[in-house]
């Protein structure tokens, strides 16, 4: 009240104060419960209904590879490559173009450090280091064409993220989130998961899951793997459900009233997190609870249970889709190799690629891959000149694979030059990673807007087309 002197006259102040009180008795008779926490646990139905268009998937599940795989080591196999293994990289390819960290250095050609094979009736060609990826080509389209923008990792991932490198715009999931709402009442519906290890480990900003200038409910939530998943959701020893029940009443009738004076959404917005976190006190606790799963699941994923893996984040990730959350991001931080690639990429393979595929084969044996929609990739590739024994960063072409949601198996759509360097064949730019997700939920990409500043922003800005040779 302070805060906004002009907002609230004297007769404001009764006639508000008594509309207030008469709604909370009216409540309290009709609910056997103060009305205050009714409107703040409704479930946000979304700003897009009836959807654009007609939606093949519900949920997004986004393996997310922090660090930049190289396309090299795990789905495009260049020959040429190993041919011309040491010699000078021609001229032609890199000159004037954008290097992290090879700029003025002699770049030299780096054949492959791995094997590929053949896998499946598809006869998609995947790297030795990915068995288990390979053992579901039959279910993935593999994209061999992608570009993106910023050179260096968090600009990359943000831009990724975001469709832009500029901090502070909502990210795809928050996006989504406002978009469609969650089909869940007591998780949030976006979640991170998180785990680590084969490689460098370049941190995680959490503007990567923003809502920017979104209302902040729209916000990721990150889950602790191991350990309190939520921290600080736990509640306080000796305070039991009823006593936290009467304070949280108390408080968001108290937010109530401030929000009728200043009209501020945030208010409402807390208001909703608040009432999430209480019902998380009890959901969180039975997600996280692996021992439930049967044991050929656990041997599936390759986990005991909830032990910080992404193998087992991978198995949350099922667990959070089939308790209707909307969009789930999995990040692994462990694929910067810029030296010891051939030994680094192996660890991190290893550590991916059993979780990755059981995913996968999960859902379909749950028959929930036909409305979910599963993807796989990195920021940025890795350079085909060498950086010592490793790859630096590589913006002009490198891979990503999909799944499920009303993606074509068992294909594969792109190429790069016979070095790998540059994409040749159905260029794909992150805004349309972002464009063809948005469809197969059943959003038309140019639709999907917020006023900010003046401006109708949308996740794909100005660009963004829908990868049709993708679809099923």
């Amino acid at each position: 009240m302070t805060s906004h002197p002009d907002a609230l006259t004297r007769r404001n102040l009764l006639g508000r104060t008594a509309c207030s009180v008469g709604a909370l008795t009216l409540g309290s008779a009709a609910w056997g419960r103060a009305w205050t926490s009714e409107p703040a646990a409704d479930r946000w139905p979304g700003v897009v209904h009836p959807l654009h268009l007609p939606a093949k998937a519900k949920r997004v599940i986004y393996l997310f590879m922090s660090g930049g795989p190289s396309h090299l080591e795990t789905f495009d196999h260049k020959p040429k490559l190993t041919e011309l293994h040491g010699q000078p990289m021609p001229e032609s390819f890199t000159k004037g173009k954008p290097i992290a960290q090879l700029q003025g250095q002699a770049l030299k050609i780096f054949g492959p450090q791995v094997g590929f094979k053949r896998f499946g009736q598809s006869g998609q060609e995947i790297s030795e280091l990915l068995p288990h990826t390979g053992s579901i080509a039959d279910d993935i389209c593999i994209m061999h064409s992608l570009t993106t923008e910023p050179i260096n990792h968090d600009p990359a991932q943000t831009f990724f993220n975001s469709g832009s490198s500029i901090s502070g715009r909502p990210s795809m999931g928050a996006w989504v989130n406002y978009a469609l709402g969650s089909e869940c009442d007591n998780l949030p519906g976006f979640v991170v998961l998180t785990s680590f290890g084969g490689g460098q480990g370049q941190p995680i900003s959490a503007r990567q899951w923003s809502a920017g200038f979104l209302p902040s409910r729209f916000q990721g939530v990150l889950f602790q793997s191991k350990g309190d998943a939520v921290l600080y959701v736990s509640r306080p020893e000796g305070v039991s459900p009823a006593g936290q029940r009467d304070v949280l009443d108390s408080v968001l009738a108290l937010n109530h009233l401030h929000g009728e004076v200043v009209d501020d959404p945030e208010i409402s917005t807390r208001n909703s997190q608040y009432e999430m976190a209480f019902k998380m006190q009890s959901s969180v606790p039975d997600l996280m609870d692996l021992s439930k799963e049967p044991a050929h699941v656990l041997e599936l994923y390759g986990t005991k249970g909830a032990d910080g893996s992404f193998a087992a984040n991978c198995l949350l990730a099922r667990r959070l889709a089939e308790r209707g959350v909307r969009f789930i991001q999995v990040y692994h931080r462990g694929w910067d190799h810029h030296g010891g690639i051939k030994n680094g990429i192996a660890e991190t393979s290893r550590l991916t690629d059993q979780g990755g595929a059981a995913l996968v084969k999960d859902l379909k044996a749950r028959g929930m891959l036909e409305d979910t929609l599963v993807v796989w990739g990195g920021e940025f590739g890795r350079t085909p000149m060498a950086q010592g024994d490793g790859r630096d960063h590589h913006i002009k072409g490198f891979s990503m694979w999909m799944a499920g949601g009303g993606i074509k198996p068992g294909i594969t759509i792109g190429a790069t030059d016979e070095l790998g360097y540059n994409a040749v064949e159905d260029v794909i730019e992150a805004h349309d990673i972002h464009a063809t997700m948005l469809h197969q939920l059943g959003i038309d990409h140019t639709r999907l807007t917020f006023r900010f500043q003046g401006r109708d922003y949308r996740l794909t800005d100005v660009k963004g087309t829908v990868v049709a040779k993708i679809l099923a």
